[in-house]
């Protein structure tokens, strides 16, 4: 299965802010790339990024492009929705089905990623933490996406509209996107791959000595 990684270099990550520059958040952000790009081929899928502008691999550290270099790229400038929508497209001419994955899940593994391509339905939904939808399998070309609010409710909608049936994997791994400095603490409890490698290059480490496991920086 082709799965397509949605992935951005303008200013990445934004609220990571408080603890990392500019220059950081854009690496690490490539460091989390790597891990899903890595995921998705141990899968035993066909990775693509889908991009809103060609991105320079060369320019960014070594360790956090390893794996990236070579994916297909499909360049699209418009919103993340429409953008999903035309890969959608694709679908009812000699494609049965694409998945979509979000490019900062450090957290997914190979069975996760499985999980999600076997689960049944028209419609296969990975969940994020507070209403998003952190990963797609899609089956038939009547579903259109929509990325902005509560997603996961609005595509549960969207697909109860158009008759199709959904399956819905609960999975911590496709589940934990990172989004804020507190998510941080979650590569480094579960992680093992590029982002959990450059946190602990970049000092970042755990801190649990309010009672509840955080981060800090050396």
């Amino acid at each position: 299965m082709r799965v397509v990684i949605p992935y951005t270099d303008r200013n990445p990550k934004s609220r990571l802010a408080p603890v990392l520059s500019a220059a950081e958040r854009r690496a690490f952000a490539r460091a989390m790339l790597g891990d899903v790009v890595e995921a998705v081929r141990s899968a035993g899928h066909d990775p693509e990024l889908l991009l809103p502008a060609p991105i320079d691999i060369a320019d960014a550290d070594a360790d956090t492009t390893v794996g990236v270099d070579g994916v297909p790229t499909t360049v699209d400038d418009r919103a993340l929705t429409p953008a999903v929508d035309a890969v959608l497209d694709r679908l009812g001419e000699g494609v049965a089905e694409v998945g979509i994955v979000m490019a900062d899940l450090p957290l997914a593994t190979p069975t996760a990623l499985r999980r999600l391509t076997a689960v049944g339905g028209e419609v296969g939904i990975a969940p994020g933490r507070g209403g998003g939808t952190n990963a797609l399998v899609v089956r038939d070309p009547s579903f259109s996406v929509d990325y902005h609010g509560a997603s996961y409710r609005d595509h549960r909608e969207a697909a109860a509209a158009a008759g199709l049936s959904v399956g819905v994997v609960d999975s911590m791994r496709l589940a934990t996107d990172v989004d804020e400095p507190a998510d941080l603490a979650e590569v480094l409890l579960h992680g093992d791959g590029r982002a959990h490698e450059w946190l602990v290059d970049a000092g970042i480490e755990l801190d649990a000595a309010g009672g509840r496991v955080g981060i800090r920086r050396k």
